[in-house]
Order: structure tokens, then C-alpha cells, then sequence
């Protein structure tokens, strides 16, 4: 079995918690590769970095926060590695595991005890070939105001209708697992993470007419942007570029999916009650 690490050098306690699993699967005799970035930043230079992996990957560690694990994903990309998800941080929606439980969790891992689960993600193009250099989004792909901007005009069209022409701060375009992130926050509808669908969330929407939408997942949306800069903001899962106002943008569901590895009786419905507290006596 060849297991390749990611992580966040900047998150605290990262080297205790890498050195920790590198001890645990060294005595299982697990082979070990190391992302490039955390095989630097750590100076784990003994370890092969997954560039050079000639083996295949088996699974993919994801240690530190939903943003490692959404840097895990686009970094994989299609090549069909399941990811496990290791919790530093705080609310995690993707980094199911905390770190009290990496030791019986990795066993299970090594004995087969887990089941895959797929995720789709959204892919956008835009009007310029190849100007987007990560275009997968497995959380969400954002359309902002950028500079001082009050507002932007987003004229949404979808399978070729006119949808709407929301003026607002600007529009979030979320997959089911990304209901749970900027989408949530926002306001927008949460979806169960097998569900097939694609969110339309304003920010700050100008009309109170405006409402969050969902869509079929095998919609096309088409967007043009017009602003007062002449420019605005595209975030990628958090990817962030200025684009300017003459660049059309195109979103689909990508043509793979992530694997996500569920391991124990971890589900959705529990991580809403543990996370947000639904269900709680006040």
C-alpha cells in the first residue's frame, strides 16, 4: 500500500501530527510519499515527494483544514485517488477526522473498513482559452465585486435562457458539498452531499425579490459581468483572479468526480447535528 501525505505547513501542530503518522505506517510498512510543498516546509527530505511516485497511490492524506483538503482535491485532480480528510482546524465539513482518532482510523484504513463515497465538482472556462489555470471547484466557484466596485450586474443564462440579471455584490455558484461553506454562510440552501445539483446564491443581492436557486447538475449556466471597474474578481474553490468585464464565463459539472473515503458511521446528518448543533437543548 503507498500513501501519499498533503498538508498545511502553517497550521499548528502539523509537524507533530505528520511525524505521528509517519512513525504509525512505518511500523505497518506502509509506503509514504509526501506532497512537495510538506516535503520542504518540514524537511522530510528522506521521504519520496509524490512527483516521483512511480507506484500507484492507494489513498490520498489530507492533514490540516477543509482549505488543505480542497488544495488536496485540485491537486489530484482526475486521477482517482480516494482522500482522507484529517481535522486541524475548527469546522471541518470535509476533514471529517480529528486528530484524537487518526491511529484507529488509519487502521481501518489499512484493513479495508471503509466505504467511497463521490463528490462532483464544477468546471468553468471562459471566454479566453485557457486563462483559467484550476478550474475545478469540488466546493464553489465565486463571482465577485473586485476594487470599489459597488456592485456588479451578473447576467445568468441557463441551457441558453436568461435566467436573471442579479445585481449584487456578487453570485455563488455551489455544489452539494460546498452547501456546507461560502455558500452556507450567505444564506444559501445546504444539500445533502449526494444529492445532484448546482446552488445560485447572491451576496448581498440590490433586489429583495432575489432568492437563492437550485438547478440539475447537468445544467449549463453561461455568465456575462459587467461592472464599474471593468473588472471583477473569480474565485475557484478559493482561487482567487482578476478578470476583466469582456471575459464571458461558462460552468458545468467536471467530467470526474472526487472519491472521499467515509470511514466509522459517519454521516452528513450527524456531522449537521455535531457541527451546528442542530438538535441541541438550548
Amino acid at each position: 500500500m503507498t500513501i501519499a501525505i498533503f498538508g498545511n505547513a502553517m497550521k499548528a501542530n502539523m509537524h507533530e501530527e505528520v511525524t505521528h503518522i509517519l512513525e504509525f505506517m512505518q511500523l505497518r510498512n506502509v509506503h509514504v510519499v509526501l506532497s512537495q510543498e510538506l516535503r520542504q516546509e518540514l524537511n522530510l527530505r528522506e521521504y519520496a515527494p509524490l512527483e516521483d511516485a512511480t507506484e500507484p497511490i492507494d489513498f490520498a492524506l489530507s492533514v490540516g483544514g477543509d482549505g488543505t483538503f480542497l488544495t488536496t482535491a485540485a491537486a489530484i485532480g482526475d486521477r482517482n485517488i480516494p482522500i482522507v480528510g484529517i481535522n486541524l482546524g475548527r469546522l471541518g465539513f470535509l476533514a471529517e477526522v480529528s486528530t484524537n482518532q487518526v491511529d484507529v482510523i488509519l487502521d481501518q484504513l489499512i484493513r479495508g473498513e471503509y466505504t467511497i463515497e463521490r463528490r462532483s465538482l464544477l468546471h468553468v472556462t471562459s471566454s479566453r482559452p485557457d486563462l483559467i489555470v484550476s478550474p475545478n471547484a469540488i466546493n464553489e466557484v465565486a463571482i465577485m465585486k473586485y476594487g470599489l466596485s459597488s456592485m456588479i450586474t451578473i447576467c445568468t443564462q441557463v441551457n441558453g435562457e436568461l435566467l436573471n440579471r442579479y445585481e449584487a455584490d456578487g453570485l455563488v455558484i455551489a455544489t452539494p458539498t460546498g452547501s456546507t461553506a461560502y455558500n452556507m454562510s450567505i444564506g444559501g440552501p445546504l444539500m445533502v452531499p449526494q444529492a445532484r445539483g448546482i446552488i445560485l446564491s447572491p451576496i448581498a443581492a440590490h433586489n429583495l425579490n432575489v432568492r437563492p436557486l437550485v438547478l440539475p447538475d447537468d445544467w449549463q449556466l453561461d455568465f456575462t459581468i459587467k461592472s464599474r471597474t471593468g473588472s471583477y474578481l473569480l474565485s475557484v474553490d478559493g482561487r482567487s483572479q482578476v478578470m476583466s468585464q469582456d471575459i464571458t464565463l461558462h460552468i458545468e459539472r467536471a467530467p470526474y468526480t472526487i472519491k472521499l473515503v467515509q470511514l466509522g458511521k459517519n454521516s452528513f446528518i450527524q456531522s449537521l447535528k455535531d457541527k451546528l448543533l442542530w438538535g441541541k437543548a438550548n
